[in-house]
């Protein structure tokens, strides 16, 4: 499985802002909402993984509390296995509906954004309590 996910998908956003064939539909066609709600939980997988990412690289020598290096390839595709069994998709399905969505710059814009004020609203939330 693919790791880099969000940088794919600003790859394949720049890619689809000039590609015109518009006639690839997936296997399994997942609505918009969906598509907010399972990239909503990618956004939350790549900064945690990139949170700990900071946290093992901003470690002193001389801590006392020694942090083991992860293997960041096994969590992100146990991070995104479990992602994809809660909404019961496989990582296919979810590659074929981003290549859909690509290819639809204006409703992918829409879930980003959709994405954004949910995660804006989301750490406005927990920033409060």
């Amino acid at each position: 499985m693919k790791r880099l996910v969000l940088l794919s998908l600003l790859f394949v956003l720049a890619i689809a802002c000039g590609h015109k064939d518009k006639g690839f539909i997936p296997e399994r066609l997942l609505s918009e909402q969906e598509m907010i709600n399972i990239m909503t939980d990618v956004q939350i997988i790549e900064a945690d993984i990139n949170y700990q990412k900071s946290q093992e690289r901003e470690q002193e020598p001389n801590d006392t509390i020694k942090i083991i290096p992860k293997d960041y390839v096994k969590m992100s595709r146990d991070y995104y296995a479990q992602l994809f069994e809660h909404y019961g998709i496989t990582d296919s399905i979810f590659e074929q509906n981003l290549k859909y969505y690509t290819e639809r710059p204006a409703e992918l814009e829409k879930i980003m954004d959709s994405v954004m004020q949910r995660l804006t609203k989301e750490q406005t939330i927990s920033s409060t309590q």
